[in-house]
């Protein structure tokens, strides 16, 4: 069974169609959003801000979420991806994103909607990325804006990650 846990006596909010892993950790001011996904070994830390995550949002394994003391909360919107083992602090992530495996997204950014964080990237404090973006490196740069294409499967990835939850569901693991 998960562990979700009140914080200073704010419970997470977490609502019934969400699947969450046996072994995620989900404390504090967090809310997430209708078929949406938590996966395996996650942390979600809303303890000293709050955390806010969209519907048919998925939060892949070994990903930590976490959240600036009073400036800057950590807000996900809906229909967004983020890879295996991401590090999330204080950001916020537009609908329709992807960020890739591995990136870390820091305190301030702002992901603009449909764009894409590369897999391993580091994206410092305070950058904003445009929408219908590609942002890579270390420290992460604008690459390109997106192909219809890319922002056809952004929108793809979410609906794939919507049937995968049902599946683990149906299968009594969540």
């Amino acid at each position: 069974m998960a562990i979700i846990k009140p914080y200073k006596g704010i419970h997470p909010k977490i609502d019934q169609t969400v699947f969450v892993a046996e072994n995620a950790v989900i404390i504090g001011d967090v809310e997430i959003g209708k078929d949406s996904s938590i996966w395996y070994n996650v942390v979600i830390r809303g303890d000293v801000n709050y955390i806010r995550i969209g519907e048919r949002t998925n939060i892949q394994d070994g990903t930590i979420i976490h959240v600036d003391h009073k400036r800057y909360p950590t807000i996900i919107g809906n229909n967004v991806t983020v890879g295996h083992k991401v590090m999330l602090h204080a950001c916020t992530i537009e609908d329709y994103c992807l960020i890739g495996m591995s990136a870390t997204v820091m305190d301030g950014v702002i992901v603009g909607k449909y764009s894409i964080v590369a897999a391993g990237a580091l994206v410092t404090p305070g950058k904003v990325i445009e929408p219908y973006s590609l942002w890579a490196g270390v420290p992460a740069k604008f690459v390109r804006k997106l192909t219809e294409e890319e922002i056809a499967w952004l929108e793809k990835s979410a609906e794939n990650y919507v049937k995968y939850k049902n599946s683990y569901l149906e299968e009594g693991l969540g």
